[in-house]
């Protein structure tokens, strides 16, 4: 680990319900080795900046025009007013965002050091040491900025807050092991039992996430997690095949179904991006009854998010 590192983040979000136990401060880093077709936040598959545009959310002050250095803004038609986007020529340097007041205009991706997101996160210690909550690092994925995560990590222990990661295990295994020193809580997905399955809709096996996921969920509690993707492992027969992984672990504190997430949808849009899975909506409360049930064969506690 080097002694000052800094990492690319998109967001630090306080007073998550979601990413563990008690109340914690998520740091969302920037950067992704998979490219799950599904993905709620888009704007963390790539490590560079994206400017994020919200057109619903533009006053028409035009302040951004005259910042762009690569001419990627320009006023529409001839009546004025509205602005043209050229997302070729831009180059994510922020001078428009940073001219934008009504948030129409947004840089995702902005980089911290280990100090400036522990003095975020420190605000709120008092609210980990009541509820059992911490500091949780995810992304993105937090193996794609190892030594950062680790640093970060090593930080909020010295500091007395709890830690966990959210993690597709798709590294080699000292990326991990790094930050294992550091670590209370290891929260992972298993997206697909099959590896081709796999590989179709993530753009990787599953073979090392697997063997991964064994070998650390030997040396730390762990929570095992599968979105439930529509048209993908939105079955019974599906949850069962990954329920019946998750039984041959050790250490798992529960299994958690995390139903589909349409809020990404936005997202997609302000990144000029594709979205697969437009909309798609979560499974209902029948058919989440039936995966909780086949996911119980894991012998394990089972929870729907």
């Amino acid at each position: 680990m080097t002694a000052m590192a800094d990492g690319i983040l998109t967001e630090i979000m306080r007073f998550s319900l979601k990413d563990g136990p008690g109340i914690r401060t998520t740091v969302f880093l920037k950067g992704c080795n998979m490219a799950c077709k599904w993905c709620h936040n888009p704007e963390t598959l790539s490590p560079e900046p994206q400017l994020m545009r919200y057109p619903a959310l533009c006053i028409g002050c035009l302040a951004c025009l005259g910042a762009c250095p690569n001419g990627a803004l320009e006023l529409a038609g001839a009546g004025g007013g509205a602005i043209a986007y050229r997302r070729e020529q831009c180059v994510a340097c922020g001078a428009c965002a940073d001219r934008c007041y009504s948030g129409a205009l947004v840089i995702s991706g902005v980089r911290m050091g280990v100090g400036d997101v522990m003095r975020e996160v420190m605000q709120d210690a008092d609210y980990y040491r009541n509820s059992g909550g911490g500091l949780t690092v995810g992304g993105g994925e937090a193996g794609c900025q190892p030594e950062f995560t680790a640093e970060l990590l090593r930080a909020a222990k010295e500091a007395g807050v709890s830690t966990a990661i959210e993690t597709n295990m798709l590294a080699d295994w000292p990326v991990y092991e790094q930050m294992l020193p550091y670590l209370d809580l290891v929260m992972l997905d298993i997206k697909c039992g099959d590896d081709a399955e796999h590989r179709k809709w993530t753009g990787a096996g599953n073979a090392e996430i697997l063997a991964n996921a064994r070998r650390i969920s030997e040396l730390k509690p762990t929570i095992i997690r599968t979105p439930v993707i529509p048209g993908v492992n939105d079955n019974a027969e599906e949850i069962a095949k990954i329920a019946d992984i998750v039984g041959t672990m050790k250490n798992i504190i529960c299994y958690e179904l995390l139903l589909f997430n349409p809020l990404g949808e936005g997202k997609y849009a302000a990144l000029g991006a594709a979205n697969a899975f437009m909309g798609a909506r979560p499974a209902g409360e029948r058919l989440s009854a039936e995966l909780k049930a086949a996911a119980q064969r894991a012998g394990v506690p089972v929870k729907i998010l």
